[in-house]
Formats: C-alpha cells, sequence, structure tokens
C-alpha cells in the first residue's frame, strides 16, 4: 500500500491539492501499479473531503474503488459518516497498539477501548465499509507493554477485520526486533494478514521492511521518496529494488519503470527536492564521475551491480570534471555519436579537467562546444596572446578595461573606456594596434548561445564574424564567463591576422 497522500502529506510544508491527489493516485494504481493507496485521514477538512470525492469518483468509473483505503478514527460515527459521504469504500481504523499511548492520550481502559472499537467496525459493516485496523505506536508496545498489544490482537480476531496493520509509528525498531516481534505474532496469529508500516527516524526503514518480510509480514505500506512526518517513512522506490533483488521469495506487482516518473512528479507537486544521492531516484545514482569506474565499465562492466538505470526507465551516466578520465570522456562522446583522434581526446580531456578545477559544472551538451573550441584553437598557432586584463563596471560610470598583450617575449599595456565592457577592451586593444598603424578588422556579429539546458552557471560560447580582407571569418571562443568567452574569440582573430611589426616600445623594454 502506498501511502504518500495521506501520511506522506504529513511532510512538514506539504499539502496537495484535489487535482495532484487525483493524478498522483491515477498515476500510482495505473502505472507504477501499487495494490492500494491510503489517500486521506477522515474529518480533517473540506479541501481533504474534495479531494477524496474526486479520487473516488474517479476509482469507482475504472475499477479501483476497493483500492482506495481512508485513516479513520474511533469516534463513534463520525468517521464513517465523512466516509459514506466521500464515497470511500475501505477504512483503516486508528486504535492504540501501546498502553503509554492508551493510558496517557485516551485515559481509557483497555475493555473499554475495546468495546468503542467494535461499534465503530460492526457499524461500519453495516455501511458496506471493509475494515483494517492500525495498532499506533505498536512498536513501543510491542517493547514496553507486550501483554496489551497481544490483549488487543485475542480481541480483534473475533471481529470482521481484513488487515491488522503494525506501524513503527516513531521510527524507533532495529532490524532485530523488526524480524523478532513480527515474527512472534505471525506464529501467534497463522490466521490473520499482518502488514509493517515502517518510519524512517533512525535511517533504518528498508533494513526494517527487510527484516518484516523475513518475519512473514504479508504487505508493507511505502511512501514516494520516503515522504512522512519527521524523517519520513520507508520509500517506495529502494524497498521495491531490494525486494526484486535480495527476496526471491517476496514478489510485487510494482513497475519499476515508473518509480522515477512518479519520484519526479511527487518532487513537483510537493516542494519538497529530492536528494541528488538518494537511491533509485536521485539525479547522481546512475552517474559514473571517476575516470577509472568509466574505464572499468569498459572492461567486462567491473563497475556494474543489478541495480542497472534501464530497469527504473533512466541510463547511465559519465560525469565531466577535474576528476574525469579519458573513458568517461570515451563514453559520452559515443553517445553523441562523436570520434576523436588520441591527441584531440587528450586536449579536450585536459580543458574539461581545467574546468572542473574551477569548480565549472560540465555537462555531455557542453562536449561539442569544447571540441569546437578545442579544434579550432589548434588551427591557429598561436603568438599573439592576451596575457592579462582587468574589466570595471560600476553604476553611472563608464566601464574601463586595462590589458596586457604579448607578441612573443614582447608585452604591451593599454586602458580605455567603452559602452561595455567588451567596449571598453576593444578600445584599449585598437589603442596598440593604431600605433603600430594597423587598424583591426571590422566585427560585423557578435553571437552568444548557450548549451541546451545550460543554467546560469553554463558554459558560454561567443561565435564573432570579422571582416578580413574582404571575407567573412568566424571565431569561436568558450567559457563559463560570457565577456572572457569573448576574449578568447577575438585572441583567435589577432593570431589569424599575424604579429603586427613593433613600431612602439613593449613594457618590457621601458622596464630595463
Amino acid at each position: 500500500m502506498d501511502t504518500t497522500l495521506r501520511d506522506g502529506e504529513q511532510t512538514s510544508g506539504v499539502s496537495f491539492s484535489a487535482s495532484e491527489k487525483l493524478t498522483i493516485a491515477q498515476i500510482l494504481l495505473q502505472e507504477v501499479k501499487v495494490d492500494r493507496i491510503e489517500v486521506a485521514s477522515a474529518r480533517v477538512s473540506e479541501g481533504e473531503f474534495q479531494a477524496v470525492k474526486k479520487i473516488t469518483d474517479w476509482a469507482g468509473a475504472n475499477g479501483f474503488l476497493d483500492k482506495i483505503e481512508v485513516l479513520t478514527f474511533v469516534d463513534g460515527d463520525a468517521s464513517i459518516n465523512w466516509m459514506v459521504q466521500a464515497g470511500a469504500k475501505v477504512m483503516n481504523l486508528l486504535t492504540k497498539g501501546s498502553l503509554n499511548h492508551l493510558t496517557h492520550q485516551l485515559k481509557k481502559s483497555p475493555e473499554a477501548h475495546f468495546e468503542d472499537i467494535r461499534n465503530v467496525i460492526e457499524l461500519a459493516e453495516t455501511k458496506g465499509i471493509q475494515c483494517n485496523v492500525y495498532l499506533e505506536d505498536w512498536s513501543n508496545g510491542m517493547r514496553n507493554s507486550k501483554e496489551y498489544v497481544f490483549h488487543s490482537l485475542d480481541f480483534l480476531s473475533t471481529l470482521r477485520v481484513k488487515r491488522i496493520l503494525l506501524p513503527d509509528t516513531l521510527g524507533i525498531l532495529t532490524p532485530f526486533e523488526s524480524y523478532t516481534f513480527i515474527k512472534e505474532i505471525v506464529e501467534r496469529y497463522p490466521n490473520q494478514h499482518f502488514e509493517f508500516h515502517g518510519h524512517n527516524d533512525y535511517d533504518l526503514g528498508v533494513a526494517n521492511v527487510m527484516e518484516a518480510l523475513r518475519a512473514g509480514v504479508q504487505g508493507l505500506h511505502l511512501t514516494v521518496n520516503g515522504m512522512g512526518e519527521r524523517t519520513g517513512n520507508a520509500p517506495l522506490a529502494s524497498t521495491i529494488a531490494v525486494i526484486n533483488d535480495m527476496m526471491p521469495e517476496c514478489t510485487t506487482a510494482v513497475n519499476e519503470k515508473s518509480l522515477y516518473s512518479i519520484s519526479k512528479l511527487v518532487e513537483t507537486f510537493s516542494g519538497i527536492r529530492i536528494p541528488a544521492n538518494k537511491p533509485i531516484v536521485g539525479e547522481s545514482v546512475f552517474t559514473q564521475t571517476a575516470g577509472i569506474h568509466a574505464d572499468g565499465d569498459k572492461k567486462n562492466n567491473l563497475y556494474f551491480s543489478k541495480l542497472m538505470p534501464e530497469r527504473f526507465g533512466r541510463q547511465r551516466l559519465y560525469a565531466l570534471g577535474k576528476t574525469s578520465g579519458k573513458a568517461n570522456i570515451e563514453n559520452n562522446l559515443r553517445d553523441l555519436g562523436i570520434s576523436l583522434s588520441d591527441a584531440d581526446l587528450k586536449k579536450v580531456t585536459q580543458r574539461i579537467i581545467e574546468l572542473g578545477d574551477k569548480k565549472e559544472v560540465v555537462t555531455p551538451e557542453d562536449l561539442p562546444y569544447i571540441i569546437s573550441d578545442i579544434l579550432d584553437s589548434s588551427a591557429v598557432e598561436e603568438k599573439v596572446v592576451i596575457t592579462n586584463y582587468v574589466l570595471t563596471h560600476s553604476k553611472n560610470l563608464k566601464p574601463s578595461a586595462t590589458l596586457q598583450i604579448s607578441f612573443g617575449e614582447e608585452v604591451f599595456e593599454e586602458n580605455a573606456q567603452g559602452d561595455g565592457q567588451y567596449d571598453a577592451f576593444m578600445n584599449a586593444l585598437k589603442k596598440i594596434y593604431k600605433k603600430k598603424g594597423i587598424e583591426l578588422p571590422m566585427l560585423s556579429d557578435y553571437a552568444v548561445r548557450i548549451p541546451p539546458g545550460g543554467k546560469t552557471d553554463a558554459l558560454c560560447e561567443t561565435i564573432i564574424t570579422w571582416e578580413i580582407n574582404g571575407k567573412e571569418v568566424k571565431t569561436r571562443g568558450l567559457d563559463s564567463d560570457q565577456t572572457f568567452s569573448a576574449i578568447k574569440a577575438t585572441q583567435k582573430m589577432l593570431n589569424l591576422i599575424g604579429v603586427p611589426e613593433t613600431k612602439i616600445e613593449p613594457i618590457a623594454s621601458a622596464l630595463s
């Protein structure tokens, strides 16, 4: 049973709209193919009522009504009347599973509580409502008041209850306790159907689920992305993967390929971001970063496990950054259908490592731009180098630039202002070349683009078109900084027109 829409919605700050609840319910049942969904708590609000009504109307028209469940309370006929009006047919009745809760919250004797439960269940039966029962705080009950838990189960065995739901309400159980407690209960009540509802306060949710299954529990309660109160519940995606790979004696109908899509949908609707390293559904979990791992993947899949991304509708990625090796880059190039010589591949690898050292995030979409930049740079011998520059931009003042340029071993410096930082840079550059009696080519077009899906820190490619000797010539620059990428493109143009003859005294000579 998926309880994202009930227990998962208790995540701090999360409230799904009626339409969002309906959409999630439809995908969980039709595509993910969970067996049942718990969609709400009775009597919470008018909005909750309208959401449940939408879901039950759809479910009734599509044969899913018996799979829609609602948390109800031992409150006479109040929850039952709410359910009838909402069109729901299955209730999960919340009862007390520990003597501590019973004594201090309800302040009732076990016999008085049991009588209230009996009345609610018998009334539900007359309304055509099927009843399951939660034993709230069951885990503490087993630790501290086991006799009361067995007393409750003896009583429930006399009623028409389909499933008994065992919640680790505060997420306190160890895997050993999960196994021991459930094994004892299953053996004592072999004809009852028990389900485990695990929370994740100690990050033991999935481990406890495994032990509950080993002990003989017949159902699990899970949430998409592990949503839920405090640290959340046992997560759907991880649990399904564990069952399929490590527990061959257990089977589910869940469609693995839909786990990622429902995860992203719930992330969007809830506003709760999925950590990049969250198993199965995190953005980074099928990404190899270290070059040695990518190399191992090429050599008999040394770093593969059963958790193949294709199972979950995803694909393996090879991160590009300072730890990238040649194998990482080759894998990305293969996916793009690009082949490079060893020499060019080495240059591309070095460029990616340099970008990684600057903490730039390099994506596969950046690769064609990097390759273009590398090959373009390789085609021109760099005799003119812009060795240094300072660009300033401030409110109500003209941008200015100071640049240093070298022609071989000769170094020159100049400064200027302009309408923008690049314009100021070009004006300073023109001053240097004017003193040499050389007029720089006319800039006829200036285009900036980033790779598809790029963000504010994306690599930026600047393509400048120049008029050189009556012909249009394009040069490219690539960097995360737009102005710097334009300066790189300009440096390529300077090398295309060649090194001017020296007519002014370089800085080095003046200083000597």
